[in-house]
């Protein structure tokens, strides 16, 4: 938990980076240590990486407010599709010529087309992600969050965006908020809450993406003497559903803006511990054997996402 807590204090100091990735790359350099007392900690780090992690999926709703999604979702849906089914898309068939493990490019290629962090912390109980697999995701999508910081709002005034445009590119085209936020403002302010907005939006398709993820995990290790009703409630995780309640709790105006805001500080602070335990968990031998073609493959979807983003708004206002 210590661990967790410095992670999110690191993070508010440098938002770019993120609670995640500091609690991740610190969670994975003290790992050696976590193993040699790996009876004690197993419990803890179980119930983080499971429980708790779901839990902040749950409270990260609070944020959402479904109407003001939907309206914005009306002139940017076209683009987030046409954005994600390349990315999930290209990371089936790229992952799997270059050798790249089924949970990881999965990790990959949802953390790059839907919203980074939050997109695999939601699918890492569904699939079972090891946490190798889940450090290495991380890391890859921080990486080209840093660099879409760096080179998109040059990149839109070479292309001469305006605010609206650019905020629309920024909130399909970056993963984590805060570096949208980080690049929408560098551009333009007027550019940024279009591009926040969006960017929520964009989180919404964790739900469908997240029971479709299920489905086939089920396919493979259900029975065939397993009920349906059990199969039907058994392909619905419950934090989905949690999730969707406490966002129309917040559409409602049931949750006050500061209470909010402190669920959402909460969130963020389960997910840090939550991905402090999977740094602990993880086999770094085994991460340094995985090599370079989960990172090229990142690159891949990064690039792909970006300029399907640019081409369907062209395609659109043409």
């Amino acid at each position: 938990m210590s661990l967790g807590l410095a992670a999110t204090v690191a993070g508010t100091l440098v938002p770019v980076v993120g609670a995640p990735v500091f609690a991740v790359v610190a969670g994975v350099l003290l790992s050696p240590l976590a193993r040699r007392r790996s009876e004690a900690m197993a419990p803890g780090l179980h119930l983080a990486r499971g429980s708790l992690l779901q839990v902040s999926v749950v409270l990260l709703g609070a944020q959402l407010s479904l109407a003001e999604v939907l309206s914005v979702s009306a002139g940017s849906l076209p683009v987030m599709l046409g954005t994600l089914g390349p990315c999930l898309l290209l990371a089936w068939l790229a992952g799997r010529v270059l050798g790249v493990p089924r949970d990881l490019r999965t990790l990959i290629g949802v953390g790059t087309g839907i919203c980074g962090a939050s997109a695999i912390a939601a699918t890492t109980p569904v699939i079972r992600a090891k946490s190798n697999d889940v450090a290495y995701a991380i890391s890859t999508i921080f990486l080209f969050n840093v660099a879409a910081v760096l080179i998109f709002p040059p990149l839109g005034h070479a292309l001469g965006m305006s605010a609206h445009a650019f905020g629309l590119f920024a909130g399909t085209a970056v993963n984590d908020t805060s570096s949208v936020v980080a690049a929408a403002s560098a551009y333009h302010q007027d550019a940024t809450e279009y591009a926040v907005v969006v960017k929520l939006a964009r989180t919404l398709m964790i739900i469908p993406i997240v029971l479709v993820l299920a489905i086939l995990n089920h396919r493979r290790e259900v029975r065939p003497e397993t009920s349906r009703v059990r199969l039907a409630v058994s392909l619905v995780p419950w934090f989905l559903v949690a999730f969707l309640v406490v966002a129309a709790l917040n559409t409602g105006g049931l949750i006050p803006a500061a209470v909010q805001a402190a669920v959402h500080q909460v969130a963020l602070l389960l997910i840090a511990i939550a991905l402090a335990a999977v740094g602990l968990s993880t086999d770094v031998v085994a991460l340094r054997r995985t090599g370079a073609r989960p990172l090229l493959l990142g690159l891949m979807l990064w690039v792909a996402v970006s300029s399907t983003s640019l081409a369907s708004q062209h395609l659109l206002t043409r």
